[in-house]
């Protein structure tokens, strides 16, 4: 195809992937026009009593009372000792809202560094939820920022729900947008010299963008729009697709600037010692989903092994530029254990329909390659996890910077669940909770350049909290809207303890469980009528 046969030449910088989307037919989320929840934000909200875990891996203290004007902190006042009778002289004066902290704990807001307002491959399987199910799940799971990785619903689409967002007028997390750079093969490309990409990256800064998704590109146009976002102050991250890896691998883009990698791609690829290209089979297809991810299980297994010299010598490269992962964990769970991830405890009932049928084996379905997926595949992606683990907890330790992304609407995983799934998961590769909740919160912050203004509970912050009836740092599952499941030894009984009681994004108090209410009648009424309908989701 030539340039000026290229139907998606016209597109104005960063509504490429939307362009594409409408030309197959397919509609982004509703959007949200409204808020129907959350009260606030007040002029003196105040926090009594409670127990902070701030976000920077400092450990657990109070009782405090936090005092919230005008969207932001302004005190934070230790008013006792652990265990110890409050002092009522020490307590800030009335505010016009209070929640009762007492026995509760507080952290700040999550940022779930990777994420998408929906995809439009659901479309294929139905009318794809709207934004404000993806925005109350969200909400719900404590996330009062998400990176939006590739505008995919287009840049206006996304500007737009980061303005109303912004002032408070709809129920959704802080949104940051970063639109897909469009010079690879086997996607939309419209870029074709180093001369282009400057200008598409100056344009883009123009129409306000926060950054740009790259999926590769070839090496010249890669690192000249590298330069030029450093030039203009727009952030990157990069999933280094199969299709451009072999000429930028994750280590060569983070010399050029690259913000930070994504999932994993790219990574083993730098640590390749007797190879270039990894072991690909001869009938190998990438357009065959399948052939896609069960050999990309195996590249960790191809790589230099920890503790090698090269494994050494990559990681203190990565360290000298300064660069961030965004594992994304979970959004490759389901590769180790097909069927617990297919049947975990929240499809039942937090699953749109659409979303559900689009999960299933399906021919040219993103993420839907389960026809063939075997007992091997499992153990190949079990041992790959092991080894990606291992480098991005020995990056951590050695003062790297990771955070926590969640992908999530692809391969099983859900918004809000997957993104706690993530934590539960970074906390698997060697974290220690603190760890965990820093980089889903301060280092998630940095990340994306907001953290003067959230990512920590301090002074002059933006309220971004999250206030929690049972210690996070015990068991992360106890953040799941599901709840952890637990027998009650006084009646003999399962109950399900949910620990997140109220979100509070930018003031504006939200209420968990008329989130999760919202959010299952919704997904109810997607099922309404359809004789598709799995018995496991009645």
């Amino acid at each position: 195809m030539t340039v000026s046969d290229n139907p998606y030449k016209d597109s104005l910088p960063g509504e490429e992937l939307g362009d594409l989307n409408a030309a197959k037919g397919w509609s982004p989320p509703v959007a949200a026009s409204g808020r129907d929840r959350g009260t606030g934000p007040f002029k003196r909200l105040i926090l009594r009593g409670a127990t902070i875990i701030d976000g920077t891996g400092a450990p657990p203290w109070g009782p405090v009372d936090i005092v919230v004007e005008n969207e932001r902190i302004v005190a934070i006042v230790g008013v006792g000792a652990s265990l110890n009778t409050i002092n009522p002289d020490r307590r800030p004066a009335a505010g016009d809202h209070e929640i009762d902290c007492h026995g509760k704990f507080v952290t700040p807001g999550f940022v779930d560094s990777h994420a998408h307002i929906g995809t439009p491959y659901h479309s294929m399987s139905g009318i794809v939820p709207p934004a404000d199910y993806i925005y109350k799940l969200w909400l719900a799971h404590g996330v009062t920022t998400v990176r939006e990785m590739g505008a995919i619903n287009g840049l206006s689409y996304t500007l737009q729900q980061r303005e109303a967002s912004a002032k408070n007028e709809i129920a959704a997390p802080r949104i940051v947008s970063h639109a897909y750079f469009p010079a690879v093969n086997d996607r939309v490309k419209t870029i074709f010299t180093t001369d282009q990409a400057r200008e598409w990256v100056r344009k883009l800064k123009e129409r306000g963008a926060d950054g740009i998704k790259f999926f590769g590109a070839p090496p010249t146009i890669m690192q000249a729009a590298l330069d030029e976002a450093a030039k203009v102050g727009l952030k990157s991250g990069c999933h280094h697709a199969q299709m451009a890896v072999t000429r930028v691998n994750a280590l060569k883009s983070a010399t050029w600037g690259l913000t930070s990698s994504e999932h994993y791609y790219g990574l083993p690829e730098a640590l390749f010692e007797n190879k270039v290209v990894q072991d690909f089979p001869t009938d190998y297809n990438y357009s065959d989903e399948y052939f896609r991810f069960a050999l990309a299980g195996q590249t960790f297994m191809q790589a230099a092994q920890p503790g090698s010299a090269k494994w050494k010598e990559v990681m203190e490269k990565f360290l000298e530029v300064g660069h961030t992962f965004v594992p994304t964990f979970n959004i490759y769970d389901a590769n180790r254990d097909l069927m617990r991830a297919r049947r975990a405890d929240w499809h039942d009932e937090y699953t749109w329909s659409a979303v559900w049928k689009y999960f299933q084996p399906q021919r040219g379905g993103h993420g839907a390659y389960w026809y063939r997926w075997s007992t091997t595949n499992e153990i190949e992606w079990k041992q790959n996890y092991r080894l990606w683990m291992q480098f991005i907890n020995e990056y951590k330790n050695l003062g790297g910077r990771v955070c926590a992304g969640s992908d999530s609407g692809f391969i099983f995983q859900i918004y809000g669940f997957g993104f706690i799934r993530e934590l539960e998961l970074l906390q698997e590769s060697g974290f220690h909770p603190l760890e965990v909740l820093r980089a889903a919160t301060s280092l998630g912050a940095e990340l994306l350049g907001i953290d003067e203004d959230t990512g920590s509970v301090d002074m002059g912050k933006r309220a971004d909290l999250l206030v929690l009836d049972q210690n996070p740092l015990d068991d992360f599952k106890l953040l799941y809207g599901t709840g952890a499941m637990r027998l009650n030894d006084n009646n003999g009984k399962v109950e399900w303890n949910r620990a997140l009681r109220y979100t509070i994004k930018s003031g504006v108090v939200y209420d968990v469980d008329e989130l999760l209410a919202d959010v299952r009648n919704m997904v109810d009424g997607s099922w309404e009528g359809d004789p598709e309908r799995p018995p496991h989701v009645r």
